[in-house]
């Protein structure tokens, strides 16, 4: 069953001539393939908080042990 808002997107698709219609389901899928990249990145990047605090703790602790140094930029 479609949703309200996918009828009133058809209901007003199809008062447009069909070349434009092509155009727009076009946008369209370029619009929702960056959408769920973005749901897709934002689930990853849920998904790894813990491991971030993690890690930034650990580089905080090595940090006040004296374990760690700079970054040398030129090495990058």
């Amino acid at each position: 069953m479609a949703s309200n808002a996918i009828t009133t997107i058809a209901q007003m698709m199809e008062t447009l001539p069909e070349t434009l219609q092509n155009q727009i389901v076009e946008h369209l899928r370029e619009y929702i393939a960056e959408q769920q990249d973005e749901l897709r990145w934002e689930n990853t990047f849920n998904n790894t908080q813990d491991q971030l605090v993690k890690a930034a703790r650990r580089a905080k602790q090595e940090i006040a042990e004296g374990k760690a140094e700079p970054m040398d930029l030129d090495r990058l």
